[in-house]
């Protein structure tokens, strides 16, 4: 399948296993699974952002290995307007570079609040900073992942 929306990601799905969510941040990749139902996200961990494209990729690769997933779900940054930005032309390269490095189908999914909403939920928790800056990432991804397995959901029922 390549790169796509998640209703493309919808049709190259079969029987169960999970997902992987990714919320591409400049130090930390958060990365979040899903059941293998595909019906709850959850946070699993931060991937630091190595030098090399290459010793990134392979440690994304070898977490879609350990987790048998059947896809991949990409946080997209598009700003307010829906309009590109740099941020969201680099979430597109990466994209295509993993896409070229695996056969998983892969999809971008509109995150522009996700950041937003997990900070603002781990405040109300009265979560110290430190403890925000070591979770957000991996929340981030859960909050995105989450969002695209509810609208996979909504179009198994149509």
């Amino acid at each position: 399948m390549g790169i796509g929306t998640v209703e493309d990601l919808a049709g190259g799905l079969s029987g169960p296993g999970s997902l992987i969510g990714l919320d591409m941040g400049s130090k930390t990749i958060g990365v979040a699974v899903s059941d293998t139902l595909r019906s709850i996200a959850s946070p699993l961990q931060g991937v630091a952002r190595a030098k090399s494209f290459a010793k990134t990729a392979e440690a994304l690769l070898a977490i879609l290995a350990r987790e048998k997933s059947l896809g991949l779900v990409i946080g997209l940054p598009l700003s307010m307007d829906g309009g590109d930005s740099a941020s969201t032309q680099s979430v597109r390269a990466f994209a295509r570079n993993i896409s070229a490095l695996t056969p998983l189908p892969i999809a971008l999914w509109d995150e522009r609040w996700s950041t937003a909403a997990v900070t603002r939920t781990l405040l109300e928790a009265d979560t110290s900073r430190r403890r925000r800056a070591e979770v957000v990432d991996k929340m981030a991804a859960a909050y995105i992942l989450q969002g695209a397995l509810d609208r996979l959901r909504i179009l198994s029922r149509s």
